[in-house]
């Protein structure tokens, strides 16, 4: 995870919390913990990182819309990063 922005940290997180989620889907999540508005210039390319990363699978609900699932790479990288958290964090 220490490759990835906070941005894209998120963004994972919202993905492995969803079931296949759109890119819309995504981008409504994270903007409401952001409690900003989050243009599609930032979002697609922080996804499509992810994906290149293979931390999450794209893949064609229909014509227009995409959705993301998190890969057992990106699970894998969720629990290292949890477990490295909790040994700093324990509330």
């Amino acid at each position: 995870m220490h490759d990835l922005t906070g941005f894209q940290r998120d963004l994972l997180y919202v993905i492995a919390g969803a079931d296949r989620p759109s890119g819309q889907t995504v981008k409504d999540e994270v903007e409401k913990y952001y409690s900003s508005e989050i243009n599609h210039g930032r979002l697609y390319p922080n996804l499509d990182t992810l994906v290149n990363k293979e931390l999450v699978e794209k893949g064609q609900l229909d014509r227009r819309t995409n959705y993301y699932a998190i890969t057992e790479s990106g699970r894998q990288r969720i629990q290292e990063r949890r477990e490295w958290e909790s040994q700093y964090v324990d509330f």
